[in-house]
């Protein structure tokens, strides 16, 4: 195919699809500037999306709210707290790409640059344990939002200094884990077997609905983010198995201090 006709066919499928048709201006009808007024918080913060975490850090002595973020889902706090004799900032970003990725933004504007996320995924190879833990190098872009803050692609990467600092955190405590590509998508009711083979053979080792959106959203805005998850259900199969994936609480907390561990190293 030409140039010519490989720049026709591009503007033909963007017309057809308006997920394509991403506009780099940098300026939006709503900026998150505007929207928020910066705050007085720390730099480094936790996205943690263990709800029954964020709760026991809440009711601990020196912690401290210095924001909520609010949706029609309800109101999180952005709250900060002590850890190993530094200040940390966290919240939780609420469930899917496009409310996480609405959290992310408001945080970046109240004052917040340094960001490692902690959370659960589905497993695309049933060998990886519940409760392994899982640093994504790069999601594909099966969602919606990240189209709005990068043009189209296929996969998009987290912050390589993030990367470094989590396996530094996790070698340094001598923390089994495995690293490999995820797949973000908006639709968990629609992992078909098909789609779940192709994101395999892609090299997919994970599922979950948020990574490809913080990665846009973080070299958008420019700021340093990375993930890392634990092994949860297991998507692998014709017949999904959730492993008690939320009923792990004591997983779920020591993740937290190894994030918020990492995070200060950023």
């Amino acid at each position: 195919m030409s140039g010519q006709r490989r720049l026709a066919h591009r503007k033909s499928l963007k017309r057809r699809f308006p997920i394509l048709e991403f506009d780099p201006s940098r300026q939006a009808i709503i900026e998150p500037g505007k929207a928020v007024r910066a705050v007085d918080v720390v730099r480094h913060c936790v996205v943690c999306f263990f709800r029954e975490v964020i709760e026991k850090l809440q009711a601990a002595p020196g912690t401290r709210e210095v924001a909520r973020l609010k949706s029609e889902a309800g109101e999180d706090p952005l709250l900060e707290m002590e850890f190993h004799g530094k200040r940390l900032a966290v919240f939780h970003p609420g469930v899917g790409a496009p409310l996480a990725a609405a959290s992310l933004e408001e945080v970046i504007a109240h004052g917040c640059t340094k960001f490692i996320a902690c959370g659960s995924a589905g497993v695309l190879d049933r060998e990886i344990a519940s409760g392994h833990i899982i640093v994504p190098t790069s999601a594909v872009r099966d969602e919606g939002t990240s189209y709005h803050y990068l043009p189209p692609g296929r996969e998009v990467e987290p912050s390589p200094e993030g990367v470094a600092a989590i396996i530094s955190t996790l070698e340094s405590h001598k923390c089994p884990y495995t690293t490999g590509k995820t797949w973000t998508t908006d639709a968990f009711y629609r992992e078909t077997p098909a789609k779940v083979a192709l994101r395999r053979s892609e090299g997919c080792i994970t599922v979950e609905m948020e990574a490809a959106a913080f990665f846009a959203v973080a070299r958008f805005r420019g700021v340093a983010f990375a993930a890392m998850l634990y092994g949860g259900d297991d998507a692998s199969g014709l017949e999904w198995d959730p492993r008690q994936w939320d009923a792990r609480t004591p997983a779920r907390e020591r993740l937290f201090q190894l994030a918020a561990e990492a995070c200060l190293l950023l």
